[in-house]
């Protein structure tokens, strides 16, 4: 069964980090690029879900979008 996650790649000073959207728990891929990052945690969900089930899912939260934005504040 196929299934697609959203996942967040952020670009860090010493390499890249990725984390899928709709998961109950943790699950981090990290990597030199960006497409390391995302293969490791490509394979960080699969390890997930066959360790928690299907019940890992939240499929009470589904992300249907996700956006990223600047937010100025004075603090």
């Amino acid at each position: 069964m196929q299934r697609q996650f959203k996942v967040v790649v952020e670009k860090h000073a010493d390499g890249y980090v990725a984390y899928p959207l709709g998961l109950k728990g943790v699950v981090v891929g990290e990597g030199d690029s960006s497409e390391a990052a995302l293969a490791d945690a490509k394979s960080a969900i699969q390890f997930h879900i066959e360790t928690f089930g299907q019940d890992a899912i939240d499929e009470d939260d589904a992300v249907l979008a996700a956006f990223i934005t600047d937010a100025n504040l004075a603090v």
